[in-house]
């Protein structure tokens, strides 16, 4: 990922630029909290101890704070629920969204890329989605000329074009794709083009995030379905790194069409792109919990812990790394 410009001391935005330390120290919470819970294969006792040390450091933070992608609806959870006020009610108004435990499976089995993910936007900027509504997807970097892929088209097409863009064989595109069974004619179809793919057990937000970062993983393009939240929290992390992205909601009841339409979404075929998923100013933090190739994992030592954190912001595209060692 590269700095495509300096932060400038006189940001613009609602978003004071001292906030992305804020945020750093609520993910660093939430995934010291989950990392206690590493390979015990309690998958439900892991995503809470990550929700509730969230939430207790998000009420720290001087927002006037909305959850508008949260842990589900509001009878469906007791903490970090959709419409939920959090933050110290003093400071701007702004809009989050969270995943306390991005791969909750990959946390209880201790494998790789399992991270805490929060986005922060001014009000109204982040897409309302609701939990159990899935999204087809697409990304691919931010070097391709618009229009190169698009989600409508086939995974054929797409590949081949964006092979002709990079002016590669067809051999050396390399996919990511959740490994879900709804995903099997999809695996197929690429590696009959000749595409490499990889596949990846949980965790689509680091997947989206692999593709768009084709220099230090060699991923090129993602593909496939995963959590409308997620594409939510990807998009807004792209909005700070740069990369393409599409989204179309996959609205298959009545009643996700009608929730969705109580939530703002008027047209449920609409194709959206990255800043259409999340707008105005944005930060994101996300912090390891295991060890991966965005992200180191909590260590923990006898005397302290330690943590990998990405802080990023989209005003300024400033992306930050953050080593830090907490004493126990």
């Amino acid at each position: 990922m590269k700095l495509s410009k300096v932060e400038d001391a006189k940001g613009p935005a609602n978003l004071h630029r001292t906030l992305t330390l804020e945020l750093v120290r609520v993910t660093e919470r939430a995934a010291i909290a989950a990392a206690e819970w590493r390979g015990k294969g309690n998958e439900q006792a892991a995503d809470e101890a990550a929700v509730m040390a969230m939430k207790s450091e998000l009420a720290r933070v001087a927002i006037s704070g909305r959850i508008v992608i949260g842990e589900g609806e509001p009878n469906e959870c007791e903490h970090l629920f959709i419409g939920e006020a959090v933050g110290s009610g003093a400071g701007p108004e702004v809009d989050i969204a969270v995943d306390p435990l991005e791969g909750v499976t990959l946390c209880a089995k201790n494998q790789p890329d399992s991270i805490v993910v929060l986005a922060m936007a001014e009000r109204g900027g982040l897409l309302n989605v609701a939990r159990n509504v899935y999204m087809h997807k697409i990304a691919i970097g931010a070097d391709y000329p618009p229009g190169t892929v698009h989600i409508d088209w086939t995974a054929s097409e797409n590949v081949r074009a964006l092979a002709k863009a990079k002016n590669v064989p067809l051999s050396e595109i390399a996919a990511i794709v959740l490994d879900r069974p709804r995903h099997a004619a999809l695996i197929e179809e690429l590696r009959t083009t000749g595409v490499a793919v990889k596949l990846i057990s949980d965790g689509d937000i680091a997947g989206v995030i692999h593709a768009v970062n084709t220099e230090d993983t060699g991923i090129d393009i993602y593909l496939g379905s995963g959590g409308a939240p997620e594409g939510v929290l990807a998009a807004a992390a792209l909005r700070c790194i740069g990369g393409q992205m599409q989204g179309k909601l996959i609205l298959d009841t009545q009643a996700k069409r009608e929730r969705a339409y109580s939530m703002g979404i008027k047209d449920p075929n609409r194709v959206y792109d990255v800043s259409q998923l999340a707008s105005g100013d944005v930060l994101v933090a996300a912090t390891g919990i295991t060890d991966g190739t965005l992200l180191d994992g909590i260590k923990l030592r006898r005397n302290s812990v330690e943590t990998s954190t990405i802080v990023m912001r989209s005003w300024s595209q400033t992306i930050r790394w953050i080593k830090a060692q907490h004493a126990r």
